[in-house]
This record gives structure tokens, sequence and C-alpha cells, in this order.
């Protein structure tokens, strides 16, 4: 009967969340004591007034546990490598501080992406030439989809403290854009990562490339179908999703009543996956290279025997990545802004 409870090195399941327990726990206190301290030190600041400058130890435990669960599902769904995993440790930490609300568009990014990753792995092995089992990503990767937001988290920590507020632009429109923003930044890197990830695999169609609509060959920098654009915007609205669901089970039930609506952040997020991979789409189009070699594999340096698709040899596609999530980030608050109900 024993047997039944231990993994195949011989070690006791148990054990493990022992372990995360033992480690967890006396790291977040240790923040919590400091947290508190600097709130006896500081009794004047404008945060300690509104009862934001103490964290409970609560979320400190959240800030450290949470982040190890899910960057210990990557490791061992070889989704992320270990420079991956310290890097998403941070960057689910910061955003676990600042409101559960943003980690749950963490959560949506990372999780199906990585279930988009897996799906027909062998037919993308034939197409891409630096394919990767599982994806894999590495800390360029990670900060390529989650610097902008980690950096509006921080933000977010600063001007707002930390917490869960409905999304209202009237009542409160700095942690509203910050929010948004962040929501914004992961809609397009899932929607961008569904298209590229399902849109390749599904259907018999070929791509053609966002700006000449000229017939190109799959995984080609910049190509889209109509299928991925589709897949794109579900990518988004699955963000949105979590984003709405987190606001509905974690905000104060008085202040969501006075709020403004709060399901218009679904949309929201469909806007961001599909018009971030449209933009992420052009910019891959325009200044980012891709050939085809002598193999039939799309590739995205010249070389002996590679014949030119399209774009310039400018950014390689972690800078596509990260300049589409900046540029959605910024632009999505202010969109959210103009039609919120």
């Amino acid at each position: 009967m024993a047997s039944n409870y231990k993994n195949s090195d011989g070690t006791s399941k148990v054990l493990v969340p022992v372990l995360l327990c033992a480690f967890a726990i006396p790291v977040s206190m240790l923040f919590w004591i400091i947290n508190l301290i600097y709130s006896v030190l500081t009794p004047d600041s404008e945060h300690n007034n509104d009862g934001y400058s103490v964290i409970s130890p609560w979320r400190w435990l959240s800030a450290v546990l949470i982040p190890i669960l899910f960057t210990g599902w990557g490791l061992k769904r070889k989704s992320l490598d270990l420079s991956g995993a310290f890097l998403g440790l941070f960057t689910g930490f910061v955003l676990t501080l600042s409101s559960y609300t943003h980690v749950a568009c963490l959560m949506a990014f990372f999780f199906t992406s990585s279930k988009a990753t897996h799906f027909r792995a062998n037919k993308k092995r034939k197409l891409e030439q630096e394919f990767k089992e599982g994806g894999q990503r590495n800390w360029i990767q990670v900060l390529c989809n989650g610097g902008m937001a980690t950096q509006l988290a921080l933000l977010y920590l600063l001007d707002v403290g930390c917490g869960e507020r409905p999304i209202d632009f009237d009542k409160d429109y700095r942690s509203s854009w910050l929010s948004i923003g962040i929501l914004g930044a992961f809609g397009c890197c899932n929607g961008d990562t569904w298209a590229s990830e399902l849109g390749t695999v599904l259907g018999n169609t070929e791509p053609f490339l966002i700006t000449t609509r000229e017939k190109v060959p799959k995984g080609t920098n910049g190509a889209v179908t109509w299928i991925g654009l589709f897949v794109s915007l579900l990518g988004g609205l699955v963000v949105g999703l979590f984003n709405y669901i987190a606001i509905l089970y974690t905000v104060d039930t008085i202040a969501l009543q006075l709020a403004a609506p709060q399901w218009p952040i679904i949309i929201a997020g469909g806007c961001a996956g599909l018009l971030g991979s449209i933009i992420d789409s052009i910019l891959g189009a325009t200044l980012q290279y891709s050939g085809i070699d002598d193999n039939g594999r799309v590739v995205e340096r010249p070389g002996k025997g590679v014949k030119h698709i399209s774009g310039k040899q400018i950014f390689d596609n972690h800078s596509v990545n990260l300049l589409s999530s900046i540029i959605m980030a910024l632009t999505l608050p202010r969109l959210a802004n103009i039609f919120w109900p």
C-alpha cells in the first residue's frame, strides 16, 4: 500500500507540499515583518493612511507560493527551462502581490499557451527549424511576454498599493488604467501564441502575408490565416474571462455594486488578443526576416540556399513579441476608457 504514495524515485508524494510550505511560509513571514517595520518607520505615508502599506501575511504567502506552484508545473511540463522558471518566479511574485486579478491574467496566458504549444507537436517539428519540445521558454521569452505586465504591476504597487479593485475609469482611473494595461499585455501575448501555435496546424488553407495578401509557407513571420485570427480572438477572450472571474470572486461586493459593469473586461481581452496578433504580424512581416531553406523549412536568418520571403533582419521574434505587448498595453486602456459603459 505504501508504494501508492511514492514517486518512481521513492520520494513520498506528501513530502512535496510539505517542503513547499516549509519554504514558502518563512519567506512570506520575512516579507511581512519587513513590510511591518517599514510601515512603523513611515507612519505618515499616503498608503499607510489608506490601509495599503501593511500587506497581510496571507498575501505574502500567496505571492511566494503561487509562483512556485506554476513554475514547478512549467518545469515538469517542459514549458520552462531553469532560467525561465527563475524569472517567472519574480514575475508571478510581483503580479500576485499587486492583485489576484493580475496573476489570473498570467495564469490564463501561461497555462493555455503551454497547452497550445503542445498541440500537434509532431506537425510543428516538420515546419519549424528551431522547434523545442514543449516550448521550453527561457528567461528572454519570459521577459518579452511578461516584462511589460510586470512593470505595470510594480507601478500599481507604488501608486495604488496592493489589493483588488473593480474597473471604473470614472471613480478609480489610475488602478483601472494599470489593470487594463496588464490585461492588454497578456491578452496580446496569448492571442499571438494561440494564432502561431494553433493557426499553423489547424485547417489546410495556405496562410497569406498580412501586408500584401500574398500566399506564403506556413511559419512565415507576418503570415496569418482566418482561423489563426479567430483563435487569437479566443485566446484574448480567455484572458479576459479569467480576469473577470477573479474580479467577481476577489473584489469587495459593495465596491462591485458601486462600480461600472465589469463584463466588458472579457471583450477587452478579446480585442487585445486579436489586435495584438495583428500588430505582431505587421511587425513580423516588415521588420523580421523570413526565408525558406533547401529543406523547405522557414528560417529567420539569411544564408546559403535560403530564399527570401519577406521582411528585413531588424528584429527577432522576441523583440517583436515585446514590442507588440508594449503597444497593446499602452493602447488598450485608452480604448477601454472610451468605450466602457
